[in-house]
């Protein structure tokens, strides 16, 4: 099992701590979690893009002038997409973009990119993060101690309004409570921060 350091907010060692292997230690696997990712991200599309084809447009299907004799050239209606207010040729229509993917397949990828992370040295455990109030010089007093270089992920058992509140208007700092915890946040982060009730909470979801 590695053993890793415990901070607490003010980036002050306070302990230490094993983490499971099987969670932390898991094979990375590429493919897999680009398959999550690529899955999570079609699922996030709403799918309801959608304009009037020539048949639909509102309006008549009469000529808009005689066949011969006026010098232009023949048209049947004024519904076509080469007239302004026709219809549109290959409109796009609401459509399903969600692809599945099993729940092992979810637990697995997860699991493959937090012992990655872990392996390269972008994961940080804190005994708890807690703010005394909801203002954002408290998240960034944190970031400030730690010092971290790029995008922070803070995962806790359950964050409190304060902490949500406290870190919203930070761009490159976002909270999640760690059962809802996905893939794509862990992989476009470049720091995890890891609470102790965090790590407890993924041991006993994955014995």
């Amino acid at each position: 099992m590695a053993q890793v350091k415990v901070f607490n907010m003010k980036a002050e060692e306070v302990g230490s701590r094993e983490l499971n292997d099987e969670i932390f230690a898991v094979e990375y696997n590429e493919p897999l979690i680009h398959e999550v990712v690529v899955a999570y991200n079609a699922n996030q599309r709403q799918g309801n893009k959608s304009t009037l084809t020539r048949s639909e447009v509102r309006g008549h299907a009469a000529k808009p002038f005689r066949q011969k004799g006026t010098g232009r050239a023949r048209q049947g209606s004024t519904k076509g997409p080469h007239f302004t207010g026709g219809g549109v040729v290959f409109a796009p229509k609401p459509r399903d973009f969600s692809k599945k993917v099993n729940k092992q397949a979810k637990r697995l990828a997860l699991l493959s990119a937090l012992s990655q992370k872990l392996a390269q040295n972008e994961v940080t455990v804190l005994d708890k993060f807690e703010v005394a109030s909801a203002k954002t010089k408290d998240a960034q007093n944190f970031l400030n101690a730690f010092k971290f270089n790029g995008s922070v992920l803070v995962v806790s058992a359950q964050n409190g309004e304060n902490e949500l509140r406290a870190t919203s208007n930070i761009p490159s700092m976002e909270t999640v409570d760690v059962e809802l915890l996905n893939v794509y946040e862990v992989v476009s982060s470049k720091n995890v921060v890891l609470t102790e009730s965090a790590i407890k909470y993924l041991e006993e979801a994955n014995a």
